[in-house]
Parts: C-alpha cells; sequence; structure tokens
C-alpha cells in the first residue's frame, strides 16, 4: 500500500477511508492545523488566491513552512503590484463568512514524486503530495470596512467589475460544477479549466481572462412562433401550387367547359333542323353557334323532356338557357306566338291548312293569297305557290298578317335557289319542280343519284326513255290521290299535265314543298349514267338505280314481290 493512502495513526477526521483527500478536505485540515496555536484567525487567510504573507503568519508565532508547504502558493496576475504585508490588528472580530466562487476541483491522485520538499507534520508524517498549481477563478469581493487589513488586501486583489445586485455566488458555483462520473469519462481537470468559458454577471469569461459577451439562443416562444410561421408559409405555398395545378388540369379534364348560360340570350339565330336529322346533330349545332354552351348537357336536357325533333327552321337567340332552348324546339309556349309547321313534300293543300291551324287564319284567306303568286315574288310560270313553301318550323307574333307568313315560307325557298347559284326566274321554277320530284321519289336514296338520273333521262341524246321521266309521284298528283302503285291506264293517261309515263319532258309545275336537300340536289345533280330506280321496300325506303330497262325489271320484281309479302302496303 502506499503511504500516502495509509490511515492517520493519530486519528484525524480528515483521514482518508482508503481513498486519496479532496482539495477542500486538504484546505479544511489546513485550517484546524493552523487555528490549533491560535486565537482568532481573519477568514481572509484562507481564502482563494490571497494568502496571508509569510511574515504576517511569522508575526502572530505560527510556523511559517507548515501554511507555505500546505498551501499552494497563490498565482497573482503578471503585473499585479507587490505591496508590504498589511500590519494585525489588535482586535479583531472575525467577519461573516462570505460565500466565495469556487469552482470545485478534481481530486487529483497523490503522486509519490513531489515537485516541491516534503513537509513532515505531527503527529504523522504526510507523504509528498505532488499538486498541480491550483488557477483560481476571480472572485466577488465586497469592500472591507472593519479592518485596515482587509482593505490593504482588497487594493491588490484584481478587480472584474462591480458585483451585480442579487449576485449569488453559490448558484454560481453550482452552475459551474462538474459530476466526478463527466469527469472521468471526459478528462476533465483543473488544469483544462482556463480552456472553457464560465458566466460572470451575463457575459462568459474565460478563467483568468478577459470575460467574452455570450449569445443566447431564442426563447421558446419566439421558436413556437417561427415554427408556426414556417408551417403556416407552408401550407399557403401548398394551397397555391394546387390552385395553380387545377387551372392547368382543367382544359385535360373538360372542368373549365361552361355547361350552360344563364339566358335569357341576345340577338337572332335561325336554327335549321333537316328531316330525319337527330337530337344530337341539332346539339352541336346550337353550340356552334353559339344558341347553347354545352351540347352534351343539351342533348342530356333535351332527352329528358320526353320531345321529339321536328323538321323546319326555328329563331333562336345566342346564349340561351338549355331549357329554354329545348322548349323552342318541342313548340313550348305556342299560347304565346303563332307556331307553322310543316313537313318536307306536303302538296299545297296540306301546307296551307297547317298554316290555318298554327296562325288561326282562315284556310280561304289563305287559298286566295295562294291563286295570286306573283305578289310573292315567284317565277311568272307558276299558277300558284306550290313547291315554294319552304317546310320547316316557323314562330310569328301574334297578330301577324295571313300574307306575311305566306312570304316567309315563299322568301326561304327563293334565298335557298339563290344560294346554290340559281337566280334566273325560269330556271328556278324547273329546280323546283325537279326537287320536287327528287323529294316524293327519293325516300332514304341518295338525292343527288335521283337528280342525276331524272336529268339523264332528259337529255334529247337519249333513246332508251326518249325523254320521258315515268314517275309514278307525278301521275298520283295529276290523279289528286296519294299512292304507291298506278295501272297502266293511268299511265297511258296523256290529258294528265302531270302524266311523265305519257308526256315528255318536266311536267307542269311542282307536286310538294321540296325541303333544302332536295333544292340543293335539284340545282347540283350528281353525274351519273343511271336512267332508272326504284324503291324496292316502302318501311326502309331502300332505293335500286340501274342503267338499262332489263336490270330495272329484276329490281320491279323486288318491289312485288315485297308488296305481296306485306298486303295493302302498296295500295
Amino acid at each position: 500500500m502506499s503511504p500516502v493512502n495509509s490511515d492517520d495513526p493519530s486519528g484525524d477526521a480528515f483521514g482518508g477511508a482508503g481513498r486519496p483527500l479532496t482539495r477542500k478536505e486538504i484546505r479544511a485540515q489546513e485550517k484546524s492545523q493552523v487555528t490549533q496555536g491560535h486565537d482568532v484567525i481573519p477568514p481572509q487567510a484562507f481564502e482563494t488566491g490571497e494568502d496571508t504573507p509569510p511574515d504576517a503568519d511569522a508575526g502572530r508565532g505560527s510556523a511559517p513552512d507548515a501554511d507555505a508547504v500546505s498551501r499552494p502558493e497563490p498565482i497573482a496576475p503578471a503585473d499585479a503590484p507587490v505591496l508590504p504585508p498589511a500590519a494585525p490588528t489588535v482586535h479583531e472580530e472575525p467577519l461573516p463568512a462570505e460565500p466565495v466562487y469556487e469552482k470545485p476541483m478534481h481530486e487529483q491522485p497523490v503522486h509519490e514524486e513531489a515537485d516541491r520538499s516534503p513537509v513532515h507534520e505531527e503527529p504523522a508524517p504526510e507523504q509528498p503530495v505532488h499538486e498541480d498549481p491550483v488557477r483560481e477563478e476571480p472572485r466577488y469581493e465586497q469592500p472591507a470596512h472593519e479592518y485596515a487589513g482587509a482593505a490593504a488586501r482588497e487594493d491588490t486583489a484584481p478587480h472584474y467589475g462591480d458585483i451585480p445586485a442579487g449576485y449569488d455566488a453559490r448558484r454560481d458555483a453550482d452552475f459551474h460544477a462538474v459530476d466526478p462520473a463527466d469527469e472521468a469519462e471526459y478528462g476533465y481537470n483543473d488544469a483544462d479549466a482556463a480552456d472553457y468559458p464560465h458566466e460572470e454577471n451575463g457575459h462568459a469569461a474565460m478563467a483568468g481572462g478577459a470575460p467574452i459577451r455570450t449569445s443566447k439562443g431564442p426563447s421558446k416562444k419566439v421558436r413556437r412562433r417561427r415554427r408556426f410561421l414556417a408551417l403556416l408559409l407552408t401550407l399557403s405555398v401548398f394551397v397555391i401550387a394546387v390552385a395553380v395545378g387545377a387551372q392547368f388540369l382543367k382544359p385535360l379534364l373538360g372542368a373549365d367547359k361552361l355547361e350552360d348560360y344563364p339566358g335569357p340570350g341576345t340577338g337572332e339565330v335561325v336554327i335549321t333542323v333537316p328531316e330525319g336529322a337527330g337530337p344530337r346533330s341539332v346539339a352541336v349545332q346550337l353550340q356552334e353557334k353559339n344558341v347553347v354552351a354545352n351540347a352534351d348537357t343539351f342533348l342530356r336536357d333535351f332527352l329528358a323532356s320526353g320531345g321529339a325533333l321536328a323538321p323546319g327552321e326555328f329563331s333562336m337567340r345566342n346564349e340561351m338557357k338549355n331549357s329554354d332552348a329545348v322548349d323552342v324546339l318541342l313548340n313550348k309556349g305556342q299560347d304565346k306566338v303563332m307556331y307553322v309547321a310543316l313537313s318536307a313534300g306536303l302538296r299545297i293543300g296540306e301546307s296551307l291548312q297547317a298554316i290555318s291551324e298554327g296562325t288561326g287564319v282562315p284556310v280561304a284567306e289563305l287559298q286566295s293569297l295562294n291563286e295570286s303568286p306573283a305578289q310573292f315574288g315567284v317565277p311568272a310560270k307558276a299558277k300558284n305557290l306550290e313547291g315554294f313553301l319552304a317546310p320547316g318550323e316557323y314562330r310569328f307574333p301574334l297578330g301577324t298578317p295571313a300574307k306575311e307568313v305566306l312570304q316567309k315560307l315563299v322568301t326561304t325557298t327563293l334565298d335557298e335557289l339563290k344560294a346554290q347559284g340559281v337566280t334566273d326566274p325560269a330556271k328556278q321554277y324547273d329546280v323546283v319542280t325537279v326537287a320536287s320530284i327528287v323529294q316524293a321519289e327519293g325516300g332514304q336514296a341518295e338525292y343527288g343519284d335521283v337528280a342525276g338520273a331524272i336529268y339523264n333521262r332528259l337529255k334529247p341524246t337519249n333513246t332508251e326513255t326518249n325523254g320521258l321521266i315515268q314517275s309514278d309521284a307525278t301521275v298520283t298528283y295529276g290523279l289528286g290521290i296519294k299512292s304507291f302503285h298506278i295501272d297502266e291506264e293511268q299511265k297511258a293517261d296523256k290529258s294528265n299535265p302531270y302524266n311523265t309515263y305519257a308526256n315528255q319532258g318536266l311536267p307542269v309545275g311542282p307536286i310538294g314543298s321540296p325541303g333544302k336537300t332536295a333544292i340543293d340536289a335539284a340545282a347540283k345533280p350528281k353525274k351519273n349514267e343511271y336512267l332508272y330506280w326504284v324503291t324496292i321496300n316502302l318501311d326502309t325506303k331502300e332505293t335500286l338505280f340501274s342503267k338499262t330497262l332489263a336490270e330495272h325489271n329484276v329490281y320491279v320484281a323486288k318491289y312485288n314481290a315485297w308488296c305481296e309479302a306485306n298486303p295493302g302496303r302498296c295500295v
């Protein structure tokens, strides 16, 4: 066992129980030994960094070597002036112990090799203790009032600034306390203390050095506010990104497409519904002409109404509500207007009857106007308005005169002829006549092919038919009947001016009201070599074309077979 760690035989209370003495214990032991031979020892003699000079201790009769060896030499500033020792006062009263700013010292194991001469003290010899010079922390002192020695020492002590009010040395000591376990783990010792900053009066100071200002982090309230602002900023950026992205995605997804206009609309737009047109094609036409906003939503509303389309022309507005456009097509609100609907192929008598029912004008009044066609601007060859009353759907304000109603229908036909380049009145009359035959004979056939075959028959060079059109529809019109079947006697009757079996060339006039498609086909027929055509199925309106009579007779046989299979349909 090392002699340094042996127990004190004198039973000293500071003898280690098998462990090295701490620095505090060593100082307490020294204080106890020194006070054995003195009545009063000023507390300042035991303060760190201001040990009593040897001369003063000698004046009191104490052992000079004991204190000098037991207490380490104070380390004074390099430039501190050396002052003469203060004379001890005769009647000194002990001052209350002031808290000393003291950094807990790490206990260093005692080395057998001593830097200084070993000191032998009674009652037991002390082994040489190797101690590193202690670098004392600067301490705060209050001015001494009661004895001159304290004042003298105060003057020689280094000053580090005024002590702030409420300064608590014990709190500071706790702040700088180092746990022994941490010392062992991280290797902290007194020699390193000078390299670590400590806090003095709100500043960080290196041990033995000038104080430096410390920068404390933001408070919890500030950090919370910063986190909240960061979260709010992130959320705002996210919302903006979503909104901007949605604007780019809308055209791709069709979300930016307007579904309906608020209505009621402005201006006037004429919508033509051809015969056989479906709701979808009409819906597309309405959107293209800016009558409705969305063809799909209009079609949905139209189908939901359960109504059916009728051919004709309809006066509408720009940017109408879907429901209003549906009402116009279905003739809703007739009580507020005069409504007229004419189908393609109607004869003059049928057309006048329909006009009378829609306007309330007597048929006799309409018939009187019909017999004076020149006042409406039709060609001079026309004996009445047959063929010039354009089919379609019309609405007139209540009280509209009958002549104005008829004029509107005639003008529609004349405008279409002019649109196809037919401006000569005589030519206009012939085109309307051919168009009326095409309308009656064509059915579901291609109107251009029917018109081309009719013009082929009218050619002077044609020796196959010798200029005869041979249309059943013309014969029945002249007879004043409607039938799909005529006999040979009826075909041979030349007294019928509309009999195209017995009379060459065109009949004396139109046989009905042709629609726009038929007028266009008659004005610009397709070029072909067909001379014959026959509808072999009256339900499907299937029509077959041929260039020779032999081929045509084969198709006629098919028509007769269909009539036998469907009794009463061909009468």
